[in-house]
């Protein structure tokens, strides 16, 4: 039995199953346990990204990246450097992630527009005080070797949203 989305020619007091001059079946409205189960809380959506998978795969892709530049430059400073660099993106992504995952934001839609916003703002803030910190922390930092790591792990989204859409 297959739910039809509704047709603007249908009228929706028409319960029959007959279908009409054109051939369409009738609209039928769904009960409100169909609703749920489709939209609802605990709903599995197909197309969601879920961020605790995403900031896995950053990990995987930045510890990759940082450990094929440290072999290709023979060098612990360009491993160090793209390391961190990749926990520039994985460490405030992995902040956001906890944030917009917990229960108070799921609360109602207006509380979770402003959790987005304030957890995009921390996320940034993180970023940005950690590249302030990077001359400090790495010594012999390599920028370009700390910078292709950044690129690299924030792809990851793009790719997790690629994937979505299949």
């Amino acid at each position: 039995m297959g739910l039809t989305p509704p047709d603007r020619n249908i009228r929706s007091d028409r319960w029959d199953d007959d279908p009409d001059e054109d051939g369409r079946q009738p609209f039928r409205r769904w009960t409100r346990q169909e609703v749920q189960a489709s939209f609802g809380p605990g709903a599995r959506n197909p197309y969601a990204v879920l961020p605790w998978r995403v900031i896995a795969v950053q990990i995987v892709v930045g510890l990759g990246v940082a450990l094929v530049a440290g072999l290709v430059t023979s060098t612990v400073e360009v491993f160090w450097s793209a390391l961190y660099g990749a926990g520039v993106v994985v460490v405030p992504g992995a902040l956001m992630a906890r944030g917009m995952t917990s229960r108070l934001t799921s609360l109602s839609p207006g509380v979770s527009a402003v959790s987005v916003m304030l957890w995009s703002l921390v996320k940034i803030g993180v970023s940005v005080v950690m590249l302030m910190l990077a001359p400090r922390l790495v010594q012999m930092l390599s920028w370009p070797a700390l910078l292709a790591a950044m690129v690299t792990c924030m792809l990851v989204y793009w790719l997790a949203l690629l994937k979505r859409g299949r």
